[in-house]
């Protein structure tokens, strides 16, 4: 299987339609509520499709339609009920969960499908198991139109290379209309969230990006969409309601999360921090916890299932350091305590694990992130130290990058930097100390503290530039003379500048 780095999918060669022979099943999944009409047409389409009837089904999720829609009235459809919520997300995840083929092809009851819609789409399923496929979707008032796609869709391709430059941001173009998924990616991304009856295809398209998904909108996979969008219709509504909820769900949307002092359902960076002395963990917590970027979740991991409400010894109990721990965050919102250490952050798109002992400066968890973005970076491991045992690191990860990483054989690492690219650097230039080193978290201590360590990244920077000035001041002096006493005293300048 290919491995693909970021969501650059060029090197994938899918057979010409019609050329090849599939063996994946398909599942339709059609979100449904008073649309006998659409569907109607929708149902016509599908008919026609090119990809074997053999390999298809088609599931209608009835969102409660008055009348209920009947299977008579889809012919070749299997229609079930929605009986936990309603709207669009709760109709999709039931659908899905109903749904029993190798992939997952989500359609509005309004689409009419070119007759290889559904073809284009499975072509690249059966090339990478981790692949979400979009459809080019038009927009038309009647069924002898061409049509046009969404503006935001057309200049989002147009300046991505068909999304191989997206980088992180590829799952914004992921929407119900017409895409698909394998069953299992969809099922390990955590299905769609059937709370949402908007935005359901955004708040799903990040998820599986954080599973690894790449992104490969595919302009063969043509369709038409019977009347404007809701977003075409009502845009400053539509995004008045989402943005709502949206940035509590992807943390990826920085710009809803500009509040200074608010806590988000979904944190930026989980921290991760095991457990030991109490005056030793609370250190590197604390720390953690009065950053700059204060978008993060805490996980303490310990034995947090030896605790018991019995009666105990209270200042002399075996467990004494590890309840201090519990009971000095158990009423933290952004700090939560497991028995192991998460294998992935996800939904949260970075993963940072400390070494026991070690804690953040004010602004190293900015500081990582700010390095990693740019380069799309999967893995920053920070050297903090050397032992018997090896290097001591701490380890930012991308929780994409991982989960990519996890569908192929091999060192995670290794594949890691492969796909997304990996750097070390030291620890103490990121301003990660021991923990008996770190300063009181209080007041607006930890934020002059930044300040401080950029005024000495500075004062750093500007010496090294008066070195190598002073090296070239060197170098020149040993010219003419008259040029040399002018340099001299250039030299001297700068030396007592530094």
């Amino acid at each position: 299987m290919t491995k693909i780095r970021h969501n650059d999918y060029g090197s994938l060669r899918p057979p010409a339609i019609g050329s090849w022979n599939p063996i994946l099943t398909l599942s339709v999944v059609i979100p449904a509520y008073d649309c006998q009409a659409e569907l109607g047409r929708t149902m016509a389409a599908l008919a026609r499709q090119t990809y074997p009837a053999e390999l298809t089904e088609v599931v209608v999720a009835d969102d409660g339609s008055e009348p209920p829609i009947e299977p008579r009235d889809v012919p070749g459809a299997r229609i079930v009920r929605v009986r936990d919520g309603w709207g669009r997300g709760a109709a999709r995840q039931t659908g899905q969960l109903a749904a029993t083929g190798d992939v997952i092809h989500w359609l509005d009851a309004d689409m009419i499908l070119d007759d290889d819609h559904l073809e284009a789409h499975m072509r690249w399923h059966h090339l990478i198991d981790h692949a979400v496929v979009i459809g080019e979707t038009r927009f038309v008032e009647t069924l002898d139109e061409q049509g046009v796609q969404a503006e935001y869709t057309r200049r989002t391709l147009e300046t991505t290379r068909m999304l191989k430059d997206a980088g992180a941001g590829a799952y914004l173009l992921h929407t119900g209309a017409s895409t698909s998924v394998r069953a299992g990616l969809l099922r390990a991304a955590g299905g769609v969230d059937p709370r949402l009856d908007m935005a359901e295809d955004t708040e799903l398209g990040y998820r599986l990006a954080q599973a690894g998904a790449v992104f490969i909108p595919d302009p063969q996979a043509r369709g038409r969409h019977i009347g404007p969008s809701t977003v075409m219709r009502r845009e400053k509504d539509v995004h008045r309601h989402n943005w709502s909820f949206l940035g509590d769900l992807v943390p990826d949307l920085r710009w809803l999360r500009k509040h200074p002092r608010r806590h988000w359902l979904v944190p930026y960076v989980r921290v991760v921090v095991t457990a030991t002395g109490y005056e030793e963990t609370r250190a590197c917590v604390d720390a953690a916890l009065a950053g700059t970027l204060d978008d993060i979740g805490v996980t303490v991991v310990g034995p947090w299932g030896r605790l018991t409400g019995g009666r105990r010894a209270s200042l002399d109990e075996p467990l004494l350091d590890l309840r201090l721990i519990h009971n000095l965050y158990r009423h933290e919102p952004r700090v939560t305590f497991a028995e192991t250490a998460p294998v992935s952050a996800a939904p949260s798109p970075f993963l940072l694990t400390l070494p026991p002992g070690w804690a953040p400066g004010a602004d190293t968890l900015s500081r990582l992130v700010r390095l990693a973005e740019p380069g799309l970076l999967g893995l920053v491991c920070a050297v903090l130290a050397e032992s018997a045992d090896g290097v001591v690191t701490a380890r930012l990860e991308r929780t994409a990058a991982f989960s990519r990483a996890a569908f192929f054989p091999g060192a995670a690492d290794d594949l890691v930097d492969e796909m997304f690219g990996s750097i070390w650097v030291s620890g103490e230039e990121y301003g990660i100390v021991p923990a008996a080193e770190t300063e009181p978290a209080s007041g607006d201590a930890v934020k002059w503290r930044a300040v401080a360590a950029e005024r000495r990244d500075e004062v750093k920077a500007l010496r090294a530039e008066v070195e190598r000035l002073s090296a070239e001041v060197e170098r020149l002096s040993a010219e003419p003379v008259t040029e040399g006493r002018r340099l001299s005293s250039l030299l001297r300048h700068l030396r007592s500048a530094g």
